[in-house]
């Protein structure tokens, strides 16, 4: 099967969609001061991630927190593999982690990604606020998923690497998590560091 195009439809606002809040023109990745600077921090919603700087976030990035709750209505989170595609974010776990019988109790859920250890440096994540579906069994799903997510995590070592992957990962006890986003909420410190007087070079280094 085909893999879709990575992408996260942008179901919804926050501050940095609206042109009077935006404070950079990131439109060739040169960020330039349009609005007044900032006087602290305690406002920071409108340096969200322009559309062209999400998708590359989600393309650049192999791993995000995923989080649900537990029937006791805590909160918990971890670190997973994902391939964004479809407007969606998907992962697998084996069946008998407990977030599946969460998922399966509760679909609500979250993901988070940031920027950290890609080439676009710190300061820039993304949060999902959504709903997650729990797949077993369906060919379809796993035949594209495991391939995805094997050439996504091992492509540059070589097409026998990426099959031994995609065999290990297609066993019986496994299962595909389907993440839909409802809700967005989004950083980006390189707009912020534009528009703070005292600081020079952009973001800070790590």
């Amino acid at each position: 099967a085909s893999v879709p195009r990575a992408s996260i439809a942008r179901v919804s606002c926050c501050a940095s969609d609206s042109p009077a809040s935006r404070v950079v023109d990131d439109r060739k990745g040169e960020y330039m001061a349009k609005e007044p600077m900032l006087e602290n921090y305690e406002d920071v919603t409108a340096f969200g991630l322009s559309p062209e700087r999400e998708q590359e976030l989600l393309e650049r990035q192999t791993e995000c927190v995923f989080m649900w709750s537990t029937k006791n209505a805590e909160p918990v989170g971890v670190i997973m593999s994902f391939v964004a595609a479809s407007g969606k974010i998907w992962l697998t776990s084996a069946e008998q982690r407990k977030r599946v019988a969460a998922i399966q109790r509760n679909p609500n859920s979250s993901v988070c990604i940031t920027s950290t250890g890609t080439k676009l440096g710190g300061g820039k994540t993304i949060t999902y606020k959504g709903t997650s579906v729990v797949h077993k069994g369906d060919r379809r799903i796993a035949d594209w998923y495991y391939r995805a997510l094997a050439e996504r995590l091992y492509g540059p070592m070589g097409p026998e690497t990426v099959q031994n992957f995609v065999r290990f990962l297609d066993s019986p006890a496994r299962v595909i998590l389907e993440f839909t986003p409802t809700r967005r909420i989004s950083f980006d410190g390189d707009r912020m560091a534009a528009a703070t007087p005292w600081l020079k070079g952009g973001w800070r280094a790590t």
